[in-house]
C-alpha cells in the first residue's frame, strides 16, 4: 500500500520560510518523478515544482526563484523549500508521486498525500 505523508506546513509572516516534507513508503521512490501542489480555496489545484530520478527540477513561474524541490532517495523523502513567502502563497500543499516524466499536472501522477496547511499572513 502506497503512503505518502506531508509534514512542516505552519502559520508564518510574509517573507518567512518553511520547509515541507513528504515521506513516502510501500513505493519504489527512486525510480519516478514526483512533485509538489497546492490548491487554496476556491481555486484549483496547481502544480508548482517537480522533479526527476536525476533530481533536475521545473518550476511554476510563480514560485521560481524562491520555492526548492528536492529529494532524498536514501530516505525516500521529497522536500519543499519554500522562501519569502507571500499570503497569495497560502494553500494545502499536496505531494504526488508516480510520474514517469517531471511535470505540473495532476493526471500524471498516481499517488497523493493528504496535504499540508500553509497559512501565510502579511
Amino acid at each position: 500500500q502506497v503512503q505518502l505523508v506531508e509534514s512542516g506546513g505552519g502559520s508564518v509572516q510574509a517573507g518567512g520560510s518553511l520547509n515541507l516534507s513528504c515521506v513516502v513508503s510501500g513505493y519504489t521512490f527512486s525510480s519516478d518523478c514526483m512533485a509538489w501542489f497546492r490548491q487554496s480555496p476556491g481555486n484549483e489545484r496547481e502544480g508548482i515544482a517537480t522533479i526527476d530520478i536525476d533530481g533536475s527540477a521545473r518550476y511554476r513561474d510563480s514560485v521560481k526563484g524562491r520555492f526548492t524541490i528536492s529529494r532524498d532517495n536514501t530516505k525516500n523523502t521529497l522536500f519543499l523549500q519554500m522562501n519569502v513567502l507571500t499570503p497569495e502563497d497560502s494553500a494545502m500543499y499536496y505531494c504526488a508521486a508516480g510520474g514517469w516524466e517531471p511535470s505540473l499536472a495532476e493526471q500524471d501522477f498516481d499517488y497523493w498525500g493528504q496535504g499540508t496547511q500553509v497559512t501565510v499572513s502579511s
